[in-house]
Parts: C-alpha cells; structure tokens; sequence
C-alpha cells in the first residue's frame, strides 16, 4: 500500500476504535469449553457484556441481541435460559427512586465465579501434581472429561433435552402473545420448569385457560398454575376435572 493507503487505513482503524472497547475476561475466551459451554453461548456472553460497557445497555432486548448474533430469537431465548439454570449468569431488579422507573439488568457473578474457581483449580492441580501432562485442568462436572473434551454424553443429552423442551414452550408462548418473549419470561418459563416443576402439558394448559379468559399475561397463567398446585392438578384430566366443577359451582 502507498501513503494514501495507509493513511485511510489507520483512519479507518481510529474510528474503530473510538467507537468503543470492551473487555473481555481472557479465561472466558481461552476456557469456555471447559466450562461445558458452547462457541455460540461464550459468544452471546461476550455480546452481553459489550453492550453493557460500550453501549451502556445493562439488559438489551431479543431483538437487539439478534440483530448482533444473526441468530433466531428462539435460539437465543434458549441459550439465556440455559445461562440462567446453570448459574453463569442472572438478572437482577431494581428501581430508579429518582424517575420511579423499574428496571433489570444481567448479573454476571455467576460467571466469574465459575471462571475463578476453575483458574483456583487448575492452579491448585498444577501445584499438586507436577507430573499432569501440560495443559491438563480440573473439571467443574462430576466425571472425567470425555476423549473429546465435553463432559459425558449423558449429561450433554439430557441438557439438551431440556433446552428443547423450554424452547419449543418459548415457541408457543411467543405464538399465543404475537410477539417476542422477553428475558424475563423466559426466566419465568424456566422457573415453571426446572424450580416448580410443572409438567410442560400443565403450563400449555395453563396458557390455554388464560387463553379462553382473555388474559394473556404471565401472572394470570402463573396464579392458575399456582391455584392448580394447591388443588393437586396434576395432569389434564385433572384440569378438565376442576375446570367443570368450577365453572359449574364457582369458586
């Protein structure tokens, strides 16, 4: 390149750079598979926190974490909602008391919780045993590591298993409302799933029933499922059982 060149060139490079850094921790990039996480999970984490130090976005919507990954807002919601269950990272509420405005944002302790306890380990292991071929570290999982470097094929399939399951229910949730799910509602779906423990049919149930009322919002379907829990409903014959006796005696 001449002169010319090279001076677009680093003009070029300027306006990158001013257009902001942000930094991201070198053992998220160099580990992340030990962490049993996948290339498009760590990436989605480097997203989150670059709009939070570059954009000063502390919680960015579906559609904006699409627009930079390229990737389907369900896949998306799935991958957050894995983040979540496996304790990388959470959100948090709070509340501006000058403009009275509520608010979330991503914590991510979880994260670097993970990754300070893995170097811990791995420094501890290195001063344990000298004799560990390089480049040998600790898991965080029960069970050795596979021959691949995932952590089992059993723990592989039933997580993937369950990330299915919520998202073809983050699927049918966003068809019923007409609109993307929120952070939050898939925080919440998961909670339904993984904390309650509600059958996925029960939670469809549940839609349905708001569905038929009129009121599709997320705290009429969560105090059906809670009303259900308290008369043991289990199931959907259970449902259309408690269903007719109350729309046939009332409450």
């Amino acid at each position: 390149m001449d002169g010319k060149e090279w001076n677009a060139w680093g003009e070029g490079v300027s306006f990158g750079l001013q257009n902001g850094m942000a930094v991201i921790p070198y053992a998220l990039l160099k580990y992340y598979r030990k962490l049993n996480l996948t290339g498009s999970e760590a990436m989605l984490l480097i997203h989150l926190l670059s709009f939070r130090q570059v954009e000063g976005m502390e919680f960015p919507s579906l559609e904006e974490l699409q627009t930079v990954t390229g990737r389907s807002i369900a896949a998306i919601a799935g991958e957050l909602q894995k983040l979540m269950k496996e304790g990388f990272i959470s959100i948090d509420e709070d509340i501006d008391e000058l403009r009275d405005i509520h608010y979330e944002r991503y914590n991510f302790s979880g994260l670097y919780g993970k990754l300070g306890a893995f170097l811990a380990g791995a420094a501890q292991g290195t001063a344990q045993d000298s004799s560990k071929p390089a480049g040998t570290v600790p898991s965080l999982h029960t069970g050795a590591p596979a021959p691949d470097g995932g952590y089992g094929r059993a723990f592989t399939s039933a997580a993937g298993k369950d990330a299915e399951e919520n998202r073809s229910l983050f699927t049918i949730f966003e068809k019923e409302f007409g609109r993307p799910l929120s952070p939050m509602e898939c925080e919440t779906i998961s909670g339904w799933v993984d904390q309650d423990n509600y059958p996925e049919e029960l939670i469809l149930l549940a839609l349905k029933e708001s569905v038929f009322a009129g009121k599709i919002h997320f705290r009429y379907i969560d105090r059906i499922l809670l009303e259900w829990a308290r008369n043991r409903v289990k199931n959907a014959q259970d449902v259309k059982t408690y269903t007719q006796k109350f729309r046939g005696g009332g409450r």
